[in-house]
């Protein structure tokens, strides 16, 4: 009898044995709290390590373009081409100009760029399209400058629509001026490249930007438009401005 109960406490024994070394090699080894927390702490530094950098508030860089003369190249007979294809018959004088609002748009007033002040020969008008063209480069160049980490300035806008009196008047000053202007026709702008107005509050001091900065960064932004075919652009030294018709 003390034999059977010796053999049956043997024989539980070793099945205990048996099932803990199961459960053990099922589970792996225990890691103490200290263990774990130590993992967590590592699986958190790397997240963190991971995270993205701030590279994206690093400003663009400025690249100009090659050559002002090679990317700005269209010259008065293709832009006049267009200028008479896409638009209004020559306006007679700014009274006429005002009786033909469906055909122009006013463009005196803009939050994205301003109109010369000293401009007397040619009135703030243009065809719908060409006022459009006007707006978006006008607000990609603000939009150039603020990533570019430069304080906003506006172009300035020399030359707009020329009524038959404007050129009349114009040709008396200089002969040369072209008397089939593109500018008749609601069509054509000029943006000077020398000349911008800087955007400050009142009292406000901006950092000093040259001008050679920013016809920089608006030559990226012309280039841009007149590869999407939009327009034609011709570079003018003479009178320091982009001579710009519609496509």
């Amino acid at each position: 009898m003390r034999r059977l109960k010796k053999n049956i406490y043997i024989g539980l024994f070793c099945v205990t044995v048996c099932v803990l070394l199961v459960i053990k090699a099922v589970r792996g080894p225990v890691r103490h709290d200290s263990e774990q927390h130590s993992a967590v702490v590592n699986d958190t530094t790397v997240t963190q390590v991971a995270k993205p950098s701030k590279s994206s508030t690093i400003p663009h860089p400025i690249y100009s373009v090659s050559s002002y003369d090679e990317c700005f190249p269209d010259l008065q007979e293709i832009q006049i081409e267009s200028a008479m294809k896409w638009g209004v018959s020559p306006v007679k004088d700014r009274n006429e100009a005002e009786h033909r609002k469906k055909e122009l748009v006013y463009v005196g007033m803009s939050p994205y760029y301003s109109i010369d002040r000293a401009m007397s020969s040619s009135i703030p008008y243009l065809i719908p399209r060409a006022a459009e063209l006007l707006n978006d480069i006008a607000h990609n160049f603000l939009d150039s400058l603020y990533v570019k980490g430069i304080p906003l300035h506006k172009i300035i806008v020399t030359s707009v629509l020329r009524t038959e009196h404007d050129v009349a008047n114009l040709r008396k000053k200089n002969p040369n001026a072209s008397e089939q202007s593109c500018h008749r026709h609601g069509t054509t702008f000029d943006i000077c490249y020398n000349r911008y107005h800087t955007v400050a509050n009142p009292g406000e001091t901006r950092r000093e930007v040259r001008n050679d900065t920013l016809k920089w960064i608006l030559s990226e932004v012309l280039r841009d438009q007149r590869e999407m075919g939009r327009c034609h652009i011709k570079h003018e030294v003479k009178q320091s401005c982009f001579h710009i018709t519609i496509k």
